[in-house]
């Protein structure tokens, strides 16, 4: 894997001397510094290898080609195709997002001159107009002074209070009467379920449905003429068809997402005619009992079955739809999250139990090609010096410290006189990059003040005789 012979390199050969050879109990060992050359020149590898690997992810994120995984995430793709943790998948995403827009740490970073570690803590408190101070300031720390010190910037700025806020934000407000009122934006369904939660928190305060509001007439509008003609009849596929799948008092859905409500809802029966109206009433369906559900949760580890997918919010879906002769037994249910149980359902992928209950089931995609629960990562295809374009040495990654102790309180002082400092010039300057006069005092120093002085010095005449001082008795 590691290039070891290539000339010029910390981990070329070292040739074991003539006595050490003939020792057979005591085979020759690398000397301590060449040891620790090759660790310091490797991790170098490894920073600059990582700088173009996080690079390649913000190109991959940016392009989506997670999307056509049928992941919900860059993060879940990276947790499941290289074989990472899911809070490091989306630590690296995090940093590989960060980075696109922060070049100066990104160069330093592809160069070597900056680990992982110190990335990582940069990009929480880094901007475009202050990455190169960052940097500057990061260059002679340490990894856990850097953390410590990107702890202590985020407690005293504001930078990403806003951002906080807006993910957190509910468009609610008291009018002046003191009702509330407010704005939200849902999917479908789940506004549909909203709907049901806020009905049932109002139904006591609801009339029964026989009796007239009093602000409703019942009398029936003058505009309204009693030869009014009928509404036109709907063409199928109108979403508006009584025909067609709705929610209650909702719009329409599709075909596949009610047989995705089905696999955990509480069906009853009903029969419509071609006009809506109600034929018949059927029998009603249970969904999965407690005991099947608990049986399923210990099974699945309460996550979701997809593979690449670890979300604990799950429901249970029919591998056999239940219109299909399907049972609402245990070899028949595994658990998906919502994302993935409407991308089985509308995309079209199948899914093979194992027999008699037990092992892993089987993802297929829809052109038959298998989803393994954990892809192999392939092999490397040379040396690690091949995977970026860095000039590494043993002295590239090692910071320029000598133990002293971390001042954090001066660090942030000079940290944020640095960036208003820099806010100042940027606002001195008008739009072609020239000093704007604010009426400020100037002063200039002479080009040529040494030859000034030279020749003040020689016209003044010195006095080189004896100085003789009074001395009172």
């Amino acid at each position: 894997m590691f290039e070891i012979d290539r000339p010029g390199s910390v981990f070329a050969a070292v040739s074991p001397p003539a006595d050490a050879a003939a020792s057979p109990t005591e085979p020759f060992r690398v000397p301590l510094e060449r040891l620790e050359a090759q660790i310091c020149e490797l991790a170098g590898h490894l920073a600059a290898a990582t700088c173009r690997f996080l690079v390649l992810l913000a190109d991959f994120d940016a392009r989506r080609g997670w999307a056509s995984w049928e992941m919900s995430s860059c993060a879940q793709w990276l947790s499941w195709k290289c074989q990472m943790s899911s809070g490091t998948a989306r630590e690296h995403v995090r940093v590989a997002r960060a980075l696109r827009d922060l070049p100066v740490i990104r160069a330093r970073f592809a160069a070597g001159r900056l680990s992982y570690a110190k990335v990582r803590a940069l990009t929480r408190i880094a901007a475009p107009a202050t990455e190169a101070g960052l940097a500057e300031l990061a260059a002679p720390m340490t990894a856990s002074q850097l953390e410590r010190f990107a702890r202590a910037h985020r407690q005293v700025t504001q930078a990403d209070d806003a951002a906080a806020r807006v993910r957190r934000r509910l468009a609610w407000r008291f009018e002046e009467d003191g009702s509330l009122s407010g704005t939200f934006r849902l999917p479908p369904l789940a506004g549909a379920v909203l709907l049901k939660a806020l009905r049932a928190a109002c139904a006591d305060q609801a009339g029964p449905a026989d009796e007239p509001r009093g602000d409703v007439s019942a009398e029936t509008p003058a505009d309204v003429s009693a030869e009014t003609p009928p509404p036109a009849a709907r063409v199928p596929g109108d979403p508006a068809d009584p025909a067609r799948c709705h929610v209650q008092d909702g719009p329409a859905i599709s075909v596949s997402t009610a047989q995705m409500l089905a696999c955990t809802a509480a069906l009853s029966w009903m029969t419509h005619g071609d006009g809506g109206a109600v034929l018949a009433l059927g029998r009603r369906r249970r969904r999965p009992s407690a005991a099947i559900r608990r049986a399923a949760r210990e099974r699945d580890h309460g996550r979701c079955r997809f593979p690449g997918c670890e979300s604990r919010r799950v429901d249970l879906h029919h591998i056999q739809h239940w219109v299909n002769g399907g049972r609402t037994d245990l070899e028949n249910l595994v658990s998906l999250c919502p994302f993935h149980h409407k991308v089985v359902h509308d995309r079209g992928y199948l899914i093979a139990a194992p027999a008699g209950g037990g092992g892993d089931f089987a993802f297929y995609r829809p052109d038959g090609t298998p989803l393994p629960d954990s892809p192999p990562l392939p092999e490397p295809g040379g040396p690690i010096s091949q995977a970026h374009d860095a000039d590494i040495t043993p002295d590239t990654i090692i910071p320029p410290w000598y133990g002293e102790r971390l001042d954090l309180d001066h660090a942030i002082y000079v940290c944020f006189a640095n960036a208003r400092t820099d806010e100042e010039k940027r606002a001195d300057r008008d739009q072609d990059g020239a000093p704007v006069n604010r009426g400020r005092v100037t002063v200039y120093e002479p080009e040529d003040w040494p030859e000034r002085i030279r020749q003040c010095e020689a016209r003044t005449p010195r006095c080189f005789a004896p100085v003789l001082v009074p001395i009172q008795v």
